[in-house]
């Protein structure tokens, strides 16, 4: 069995359960939403601590040039070179104090670019300041970028600069502080996501395989109910439960399964009419043969015996007639050509083939209309119902009985009414002798001389022709066989 289903699977993997499905799905999602989150969320730190940085370096420069301006009213002027060396002493241990207080250096270049005085030792003394930056200061604006400035810095920093004016004398400066502080807040961001994270996700996992169970749970009693009804248990339901769509599908499936019971079981007790059926005369033929043979029949009533054999014969060869037209009929492989055409000629024509069972049966015929009317249907097929209830309304119909005929249009359809006097059927008989072999022997038009298969050909043939067919009979008294028909369009 392994191997067979392996084949089947031509190798593919083996396929998961639908909470299995359904939990992958979620978790994967839930997945995606965290990495998406870490994504966005560090990318709003890094705009944010960028953002902190410049405001930060901002303030630095107003401080600066504020203490600048002190030591230019002192006559330092530390945007040009030489001057007296105590005092750039002095300016320079006062912007030390930034890089005590804010981490960050300061330097001052001159107006041709040239690094004049520098606190900390990751600034190039060398280095000189690019021109497109002095261009920028230039034209008054402060700058704010993140790396060397062309090697001016030994290493990558978030850099704010601006021009100053100090004592007559032009120049720049310049503030900074490492981008490594970045990568530190951006650790413990990640840190404490990532903790989030799988805080969250092992919460949610238990929650998605719990939602997960409850959402396929029914899924699955549908699924091993569709097994077992797979394997012939046409008793097999699935609980209605879940959500509407899914109360919906098993509710569904039930009605399917319902169907195919009964389909079962017509079949079942279908099978059964047709062995007791064809059990009956063959059984009665064998014992009038065997009879003939082993001498039990004496051979001056062979003639008569083989008559009953002849009847037996043929109620055999009309038995079978009549299930293969009703497998035609069903399947639809029959189709009716419908057309305008008198009714009352398929009845005359009926009532005159039987003459002469008629005439032995002391039976009077009424309401037989001179005048036609018209109905858009098969002949064949209406020929075929009027034939099966006129036969067994003249099997039922006692001496000095009458059978009655009456059709009456009513709107766009034909109503063509049958009845005879007799015994009639039995109230509890009556919703059934339109089933396939349903035989009761007090009821009329069915009894142990039928197949139970005329009147079941009616309704199949009168459906098939766009109209409806009913009995209705009070016992001892009469019994009536209605049907109607679409009326003759109008050319």
């Amino acid at each position: 069995m392994c191997r067979a289903k392996k084949e089947e699977n031509n190798g593919a993997a083996p396929l998961r359960s639908v909470s299995g499905e359904v939990f992958a799905t979620f978790a994967s999602l839930l997945l995606v939403a965290l990495v998406l989150m870490c994504m966005l969320q560090t990318g709003l730190s890094c705009a944010y601590f960028a953002q902190e940085r410049k405001s930060a370096l901002t303030a630095v420069l107003d401080g600066a040039t504020a203490m600048a301006e002190t030591y230019a009213s002192e006559g330092n002027i530390v945007t040009l070179p030489g001057g007296d060396n105590e005092l750039v002493e002095r300016a320079k241990t006062g912007f030390e104090l930034f890089n005590t207080s804010s981490d960050a250096l300061v330097f001052v270049a001159d107006r041709d670019g040239n690094i004049l005085m520098h606190t900390g030792k990751d600034v190039a003394e060398s280095a000189k300041i690019p021109q497109n930056l002095q261009e920028e200061m230039d034209s008054g604006k402060d700058i704010f970028l993140m790396g060397t400035m062309d090697d001016t810095l030994h290493d990558k920093y978030y850099i704010a600069g601006r021009r100053v004016n100090l004592g007559g004398s032009e120049g720049y400066l310049f503030a900074a502080t490492p981008v490594h502080a970045l990568a530190v807040y951006i650790r413990s961001i990640l840190t404490m996501l990532l903790l989030s994270s799988a805080v969250i996700l092992i919460v949610c996992g238990i929650l998605c395989m719990v939602l997960a169970r409850r959402i396929t749970w029914p899924i699955e009693q549908i699924s091993q109910a569709a097994k077992r009804l797979g394997g012939g248990d046409f008793t097999a339901r699935a609980p209605v439960t879940g959500c509407q769509e899914l109360a919906d599908f098993a509710t569904t499936f039930n009605n399917m399964a319902g169907r195919l019971q009964n389909i079962d079981n017509s079949r079942g007790q279908f099978m059964g009419n047709i062995a007791h059926e064809l059990r009956t005369p063959m059984t009665s033929i064998k014992g009038f043969i065997d009879g003939m043979l082993d001498g039990t029949i004496p051979e001056s009533e062979y003639k008569h015996y083989l008559g009953v054999v002849s009847q037996e014969t043929g109620r055999l060869a009309r038995l079978v007639q009549n299930m293969l037209d009703i497998t035609k009929l069903e399947s639809g492989e029959v189709k009716g050509t419908p057309k305008n055409y008198d009714i009352w000629s398929t009845v005359t024509d009926v009532v005159l083939s039987d003459e002469r069972r008629i005439e032995d049966g002391r039976i009077d015929i009424q309401g037989l209309g001179p005048t036609g009317t018209m109905v858009y249907a098969d002949p064949d097929f209406i020929h075929q119902v009027v034939y099966n209830i006129v036969d067994n309304a003249i099997k039922f119909t006692p001496p000095d009985g009458v059978i009655k005929f009456d059709i009456q249009q009513e709107n766009d359809m034909v109503r063509v009414t049958i009845e005879n006097t007799g015994d009639g059927i039995a109230p509890d008989a009556l919703p059934f002798v339109f089933e396939r072999f349903y035989k009761e022997d007090r009821s009329r038009g069915l009894n142990t001389r039928g197949s139970g298969l005329g009147l079941h050909i009616c309704k199949v043939l009168i459906t098939l022709s766009g109209g409806q067919i009913k009995a209705e009979s009070e016992m001892g008294k009469w019994c009536r066989f209605t049907f109607t028909l679409p009326a003759g369009k109008t050319e």
